[in-house]
C-alpha cells in the first residue's frame, strides 16, 4: 500500500482516542490518528510522527496520523499504525504466499456464525476464512497482541473454531506493522483470555501466521512470516 503524500511532524499530545495534536513547519495541527488502540508506548510526545495529507474538504482535519518512530534504546523501528492497513495488504500477501493457488476467489468482510470476518477464500473445494489483526506492539524485538483487552478479537477466535467443527479451514493473520521483528507471542499481560483462546484455537485445527513489513515513510509491503510462540 502506498501513500499519496506524506508530511513529517512531531508528536505533541493525543486529547483522546481520534485526534492528536502534532507540531508540523512550527504550526500545531489537529490530526486524526488512524488507529483507536492505546498505542501508548509509541505516542510520545517528541517522537517523530509520519502523516498522510488529504485533499478533503468535507473533513475535519487534513492529515491522517499513520506512522511512528519508536526509539527502543539501542535501535530504533519505524511503526506504522494505520488500522486499516492490514486488510488492505493482507490479501496481496495471501495471493504471493503457497498457501492457497492462483484460482482460488478471495471476498472481503463475510459474514458467518455471529462474526464478520475479513476474509474469505474458495480455491477449488476449499474454502476458508481469515481474521486480520494488525500488530503495533513491540518488546525487544518481540510482536505481541493485543495491545488492549479485546472481547471482540476472542469472539473471533472461538467463531473460528466453529468454523472448523463446521468443515471450513481457518486461519488467524496477524499483519506486523513493522520489520526487524524475531518473534510473535500473544500478549498474556494485557489479554489473558484472548491469548488462551489462541492457543485452543490451534488445538482445534486454526492455522496462526505472523507476517512483518517493510515499512517506509509513504509505503507498506508484507515482507516474510515471522516465527511465532503461543507460550506465557
Amino acid at each position: 500500500m502506498k501513500y499519496q503524500k506524506i508530511i513529517k511532524g512531531v508528536f505533541l499530545e493525543r486529547p483522546n482516542r481520534f485526534i492528536a495534536k502534532v507540531l508540523i513547519d512550527g504550526k500545531t495541527e489537529t490530526v486524526h490518528v488512524k488507529n483507536t488502540g492505546r498505542c501508548k508506548e509509541l505516542l510520545i510526545k517528541g517522537a517523530t510522527v509520519f502523516l498522510s495529507e488529504e485533499n478533503n474538504p468535507s473533513r475535519k482535519t487534513k492529515f491522517d496520523l499513520v506512522a511512528v518512530i519508536k526509539n527502543c534504546g539501542s535501535y530504533s523501528l519505524l511503526i506504522n499504525m494505520d488500522s486499516q492497513l492490514p486488510n488492505s495488504i493482507a490479501v496481496s500477501w495471501l495471493k504471493q504466499s503457497n498457501i492457497f493457488s492462483y484460482e482460488a476467489k478471495f471476498k472481503r468482510e463475510v459474514t458467518y456464525g455471529n462474526s464478520r470476518f475479513d476474509i474469505y477464500v474458495e480455491d477449488g473445494e476449499r474454502k476458508a476464512f481469515i481474521e486480520v489483526k494488525g500488530v503495533t506492539l513491540e518488546r525487544n524485538r518481540i510482536a505481541l497482541f493485543p495491545d488492549a483487552p479485546t472481547l471482540r478479537g476472542t469472539k473471533h477466535i472461538n467463531e473460528l473454531i466453529s468454523c472448523v467443527e463446521d468443515g471450513f479451514e481457518a486461519y488467524i493473520l496477524f499483519i506486523i506493522q513493522m520489520k526487524e521483528i524475531d518473534l510473535f507471542k500473544p500478549n498474556f499481560e494485557t489479554d489473558s483470555s484472548f491469548s488462551n483462546a489462541l492457543i485452543e484455537a490451534e488445538e482445534h485445527g486454526v492455522k496462526i501466521l505472523a507476517v512483518d513489513c517493510e515499512v517506509k515513510e509513504d509505503e507498506v509491503v508484507c515482507r516474510k512470516e515471522v516465527r511465532i510462540s503461543l507460550k506465557n
